[in-house]
């Protein structure tokens, strides 16, 4: 009984009737007056605070506000997610038509026939593609260009000069900076002069040859870069790192670790290794003289 009277009275404290009234200072008018309830005061605030969390609620899932939330996926990394999706899309097709490539090719120096064509088809193209028939005569007009050519060019030292470099560059040996895979070669874009290679970002970067940092710094574009100086005027260049092991003034030998791949710099859309190689101040196309992969 003792409970059930202490509950009641509770009851009757929440459904006790309060007057809240505001009176003119000076003519002492009630100006507002409204009668309310503990029980009446509880509701009103549940139900305002739910309304406000709702509304909070609303506010971020269907306006721009949700970008601003940390760990919330934004526009800009739904597009990379896109992007990349394409790109490995793209990379599988390139694989396949290459192993389709490889595999013609060994089946044709195997002596088959490739898969999809038939003998007739190879007959035909063996015998169209023939030239035990063909025979080159030499013109009078090729011989006299040809004794013109060769008495300019028999005391050019700089032609000698340009080839004896050409072929040492040619047939010397490039330390690769970064393994990974290649996802924007070199021109593939406008204005890009070297190759994109993605990998885990902290990984190792190293420099292709010996030679001397000339610059080190940052970019607002391509983030922490460095230029490296090597002989037979061959300059590499890394960009977009986490952060550079060398300073400017500093020699490096071939596969000392100089960098580590990144992702600083605005033209970025995640941890890449952006390399360049320019040689007498031509830019050149790395996937010639090493292998990324």
């Amino acid at each position: 009984m003792a409970k059930e009277e202490k509950g009641k009275k509770i009851v009757d404290k929440l459904r006790h009737k309060y007057r809240l009234a505001i009176f003119n200072e000076q003519t002492f008018e009630e100006v507002f007056g409204m009668r309310l309830s503990r029980l009446n005061v509880f509701t009103i605030v549940g139900v305002s605070f739910t309304l406000l969390i709702v509304g909070v609620i609303f506010l971020i899932a269907f306006t721009g506000l949700r970008e601003y939330i940390p760990g919330y996926p934004d526009g800009q990394q739904r597009r990379l997610i896109f992007q990349n999706a394409q790109r490995v899309d793209s990379l599988i097709v390139e694989i396949e038509r290459r192993d389709r490539f490889f595999k013609d090719i060994r089946t044709i120096m195997s002596g088959e026939i490739p898969e999809g064509a038939s003998p007739e088809e190879v007959k035909d193209a063996g015998n169209e593609g023939s030239n035990s028939n063909v025979t080159f005569k030499k013109s009078e007009e090729d011989s006299i260009f040809r004794e013109q050519v060769e008495k300019e060019e028999k005391f050019n030292l700089a032609v000698f000069d340009n080839r004896s470099k050409q072929f040492e560059l040619e047939h010397s040996f490039l330390f690769t900076p970064l393994k990974g895979v290649v996802v924007n070669k070199f021109g593939e874009t406008q204005g890009h002069y070297g190759v994109d290679i993605v990998a885990k970002p902290g990984s190792r970067v190293s420099a292709v040859l010996d030679g001397t940092v000339i610059f080190t710094g940052w970019t607002v574009e391509t983030g922490y870069v460095i230029q490296i100086q090597h002989s037979n005027n061959l300059i590499s260049l890394y960009k977009h790192n986490e952060n550079i092991l060398k300073e400017m003034g500093e020699k490096v030998q071939a596969g000392e670790a100089i960098a580590s791949v990144g992702n600083s710099g605005e033209l970025t859309t995640g941890p890449h290794l952006h390399f360049e190689l320019w040689y007498n101040g031509v830019p050149l196309d790395a996937e010639q003289y090493m292998s990324f992969e």
